[in-house]
């Protein structure tokens, strides 16, 4: 396992679930301290090098064995987001795109788009996305591209 202040200084402090700050000062029993996560670890192939991620402890002990929730921006205007986690699993297994969100206008699905683009350079910090939006049926989906 990898020390906790080096997890934390290469992402910058952030929790890779939430999103939100991680305090470094924190107490590591506090619900909002500082954690090493390595869920890709359960995932990964055998001898495969394993990622680990700083995350606040309730977000770590949260997900269990369960697929993380990474939650799209309450900011935003979008239908039926897909689920961010495994959709970015599934196009760094198989590449291609995925339409992501519908947007009801143009202007919601570019906001959507930077915000996406913006969150997934935190998230999935050596993948490389992009994202489309295009008109059709009234509405403007979000695509999203692994790249």
């Amino acid at each position: 396992m990898s020390d906790l202040n080096e997890v934390g200084q290469r992402d910058g402090w952030r929790c890779w679930l939430c999103d939100s700050e991680v305090d470094p000062e924190a107490s590591t029993n506090s619900d909002l301290g500082p954690s090493v996560d390595s869920y890709a670890a359960a995932k990964a192939k055998k001898g495969s090098a394993v990622i680990e991620r700083l995350a606040h402890r309730a977000c770590n002990t949260m997900k269990g064995k369960i697929a993380p929730v990474v939650p799209w921006s309450p900011d935003l205007f979008v239908v039926d987001p897909a689920p961010i986690f495994e959709t970015v699993e599934r196009l760094a297994r198989k590449g291609g795109r995925e339409i992501v969100a519908r947007c009801p206008d143009e202007r919601d699905a570019n906001q959507a788009a930077e915000w996406l683009l913006d969150r997934l350079s935190r998230f999935a910090p050596g993948q490389k996305f992009s994202t489309q939006v295009t008109p059709g049926g009234g509405q403007y989906m979000l695509a999203l591209r692994s790249e």
